[in-house]
């Protein structure tokens, strides 16, 4: 926008942007443009450095607690702790680092899948291009549903208007002119001529020449369109909640540790890192990277399944979800439409002139043997093509003008000319088109709207029952003018209708019936008629609830209370336009559902936008696949189950990574907690606690794979804060008895000194955490869920280790161990089998009694 393109005529526009309208730019060109003007793309905001990566393993508050104890313990002279606090805390970093830099560069991989297409015309052509590609002298066209992929000038609008909320924040539509504008100093929402960078197509077509791409477009300017605010999903929503409940407990054990330590009269420098080794040993500081690990991991199988997910915390969220919003059409239906015949308006067969209007009437546009445009415009052609006597002529009538179609009035209509005087073709939504006419032709003569309309009405619900798609196509002759508006759609003739057929998926039935296994409802929202959706809903499977279909005009006018309950009744809802399935949806949400809403269309934006997880196609309308968190490179209801599957999987792994975690932790910390009060040293030395978190993480680091029970993946999962705390506290108990076994039988029955205990201790805190991964990873019994083969061997990996490190007097002086007999690591070995026998016993007593909490796990 450096120069005034605003102001210039076409023939100076394209001189200055050294292109031609008609042919665009040579490969040439464009090779020296790219060259000189770079990729049309804006750099991500939230693309990370490596070095950014590598700092976000140390920033949070676990860690900063870590950093405290590491200069306390400088300064107090305690230098081996320091260094040995601080070698712990980088080790772990470095591991975060490497699961996350590797997750991180695997998800931009993916997004290769989702570029953005532009039509651009180049050496006389006009071609699909990715939008990066774009350089200024581009000529770009534009269709509904199109988002502006760089500032363009127009130079030709056909009512054309665009909606501007991605700039301004509004949702509203702006009309757009071809024409130069007179402004001095036009701010961007003044310039009616320009389609600027990311605002989107809501209704005509247009074209023009790109003036400016990437980082010099005004949206690249612009950096708080980049830093929109995302709702909080649900998954992040029970994280947080998580988050607090952890911190409360941590708060506790420090303040109540450092001051019974402190009275114990241990010191209170030595109290203060003992208190908060302890905090860091309850918290579970690894859980970010688990979580990106495991949601990366997700990501990349549901690419292998055609899904690819543009947020990784919607993954969680399509596992959780129980009900799925969607339209028919490619996903209980084949994605295209026959067209099978014509009726007049009393029923009876008729072809010729039909035919021919639709094909009038017609906005496809064939080029070889491919035909694009709405699936009913393209259906009329297909059938014209095989059968040219059914339209024969059409290639003589001149096209003068055309009415766009909008959802407001279903049709649209075009005027042309033969010879005489100009004639008005509409074609729409039955009721649409029939209210727009006075007369009907029926049987060769002309009857009143008004005495024909039961008799006709009473035929299209007959064609519509047996599963026929209806266009109606109306005419009337008009006078000559050069514009003509949708004012001069009034007192047409009825012709009859256009009848079309939908073929059911053959795998429709197959896919309902699983996604209803797997306890998601469905809800069908369409804008087709009521009696040719009951049809389709019998062809295909899919339940009727309540009985019948539920049509837009009912739900018109119906206040949100009332709304909820139609939802929790019925979920079949027809001749709905894209308001009514935004009310739908949020009805939904308000009833407590997480819902998925499944669109591909220009209007479907703000329904994917609302619904938890917004659904789109590869194949959709790029505005559709910007508001999607989910896209699917194949429209089919198979591939959403398998992503169904997939993020319960990895919503299971997360949920066993906290749960055992937050129980082996707990019961560990709360031991040491009551043992402070009697011991006559502390129990376990600030570095100790902290290698055994440490070295405890290391398989829980592979969770994220792990294998996860069948029956988990059935039903949605949700977070339950309140059962996680009960959990908690059951299974912590338990590891806090077998804690208090072991120093009673180690302190006082064998007698052990301070050193040689706090080694068996740990020996026995940490291969406890380790083995007992393996009660708590299912609900059932151990012996029948089978761990991944790299949870195994990363389980006995770090158990060796352990065992190493506090045997080997080089390696565990260092941390303060003194090497135990054989005889002691077998009787080490024999009360962690012990522990987890009684944690299997236990987690069957758990899940019998607390039933609710066995439908989340």
């Amino acid at each position: 926008m450096d120069a005034p393109y605003w102001r210039m005529q076409k023939e100076e526009l394209l001189k200055a942007a050294g292109t031609d309208y008609e042919n665009g730019l040579s490969e040439n060109e464009v090779q020296k443009r790219q060259k000189e003007y770079g990729k049309n793309i804006i750099p991500e905001k939230d693309r990370r450095s490596v070095l950014q990566i590598f700092l976000s393993q140390f920033m949070n508050a676990f860690i900063y607690i870590l950093m405290g104890a590491t200069v306390l313990a400088f300064f107090a002279g305690e230098i081996t702790q320091a260094v040995t606090i601080m070698a712990i805390l980088l080790m772990s970093g470095i591991l975060g680092f490497y699961q996350e830099y590797r997750s991180e560069n695997a998800i931009n991989e993916l997004k290769r899948y989702l570029s953005h297409r532009a039509n651009a015309i180049r050496g006389g052509r006009q071609m699909q291009i990715n939008a990066a590609e774009l350089v200024p002298g581009d000529v770009v066209v534009l269709h509904i549903g199109d988002i502006a992929p760089a500032d363009i000038r127009l130079l030709r609008d056909e009512d054309l208007r665009m909606n501007g909320a991605s700039l301004t924040g509004e949702s509203k539509e702006v009309e757009k002119t071809a024409a130069a504008l007179s402004l001095e100093k036009p701010a961007p929402h003044e310039l009616s001529n320009y389609a600027l960078m990311g605002t989107t197509v809501t209704y005509g077509f247009g074209s023009g020449v790109v003036i400016a791409t990437g980082t010099k477009t005004f949206f690249g300017k612009t950096a708080t369109l980049l830093s929109a605010k995302i709702p909080e999903s649900d998954f992040q929503l029970g994280m947080r909640q998580f988050s607090d409940m952890i911190l409360k407990v941590i708060v506790i054990f420090t303040v109540v540790v450092f001051a019974s330590n402190a009275i114990l009269n241990h010191g209170i420098v030595e109290s203060l890192l003992f208190a908060l080794a302890v905090a860091v040993g309850i918290a579970p500081e690894i859980l970010p990277v688990i979580t990106t690990i495991s949601l990366s991991n997700g990501a990349l199988q549901m690419a292998k399944e055609k899904v690819v997910v543009k947020k990784l915390a919607t993954i969680e969220d399509i596992g959780n979800m129980d009900v799925l919003c969607m339209d028919k059409t490619g996903t209980l239906t084949e994605p295209g439409m026959e067209l099978e015949g014509a009726a007049e308006p009393g029923g009876s067969p008729v072809v010729d002139g039909l035919i021919l209007y639709g094909m009038l009437c017609n906005n496809a546009h064939v080029q070889g043997k491919k035909t694009s445009g709405n699936a009913f415009d393209v259906a009329i052609s297909d059938y014209a093509k095989s059968k040219p006597e059914s339209a024969m002529g059409h290639e003589g009538y001149e096209r003068i003008d055309d009415i766009e179609f909008d959802f407001e009035r279903k049709r649209m209509s075009v005027i042309v000319k033969k010879g005489g005087k100009p004639l008005l073709i509409t074609k729409g939504e039955p009721e649409s088109v029939l209210s727009a006419c006075s007369h009907a032709s029926m049987n060769g003569k002309l009857d009143a709207m008004k005495g024909a309309r039961k008799k006709i009405t009473e035929k299209t619900g007959l064609l519509s029952e047996e599963g026929y798609g209806l266009l109606a196509v109306a005419t009337k002759e008009v006078g000559m003018k050069t514009h003509y508006t949708k004012e001069d759609e009034e007192g047409m003739v009825l012709r009859g209708f256009l009848l079309f057929k939908s073929q059911p998926k053959k795998s429709a039935a197959k896919s309902i019936a699983e996604l209803m296994e797997l306890g998601v409802s469905l809800s069908l929202l369409t804008g087709d008629d009521p009696a040719v959706t009951a049809k389709l809903c019998r062809d295909v499977g899919l339940e009727i609830s309540g009985g019948r279909v539920i049509a837009g005009s009912e739900i018109e006018g119906m206040d949100e209370k009332r709304l909820r309950k139609l939802v929790g009744r019925y979920n079949i809802f027809a001749r709905v336009v894209p308001a009514q399935k935004v009310r739908i949806v949020e009805a939904y949400r308000s009833n407590g559902h997480i819902v998925g809403f499944m669109g591909d269309g220009v209007n479907d934006a703000p329904s994917l936008r609302l619904a938890d997880v917004g659904i789109s196609v590869d194949t959709a309308l790029d505005v559709a696949r910007e508001a999607a968190d989910i896209v699917l490179m194949k429209k089919s209801l198979a591939v959403l189950a398998e992503g169904v599957k997939l993020g319960r999987k990895t919503f299971g792994n997360i949920t066993k990574y906290v749960l055992n975690t937050i129980s082996a932790n707990y019961g560990n910390m709360f031991t040491l907690v009551v043992a402070s009060f009697f011991l006559p040293f502390i129990p376990l030395l600030p570095s100790q606690i902290l290698l055994n978190n440490f070295l405890s993480d290391i398989p829980l680091l592979t969770i994220s794979s792990d294998n996860v029970d069948e029956d988990f993946v059935r039903k949605p999962k949700r977070w339950d804060i309140r059962m996680i705390s009960r959990f908690m506290i059951y299974f912590g108990m338990i590891s806090a008895v077998f804690d208090m076994l072991t120093i009673a039988l180690f302190l006082y029955f064998f007698g052990v000194g301070a050193a040689l205990f706090r080694t068996l201790w740990f020996l026995e805190s940490s291969l406890s955490e380790i083995a007992v991964t393996f009660i708590i990873r299912t609900k059932h019994a151990f012996f029948k869920s089978m761990p991944s083969r790299l949870l195994i061997t990363s389980s006995l990996f770090t158990a060796t280790v352990c065992v190493v490190v506090v045997s080997l007097p080089a390696v565990g002086s260092y941390f303060g161990f003194v090497p135990p007999s054989a005889e002691q690591i077998v009787l080490v070995g024999g009360i962690v089998l012990a522990y987890c026998l009684a944690t299997e016993a236990a987690k069957h007593l758990f899940f019998r009694h607390y039933t609710e909490f066995s439908a989340h796990y």
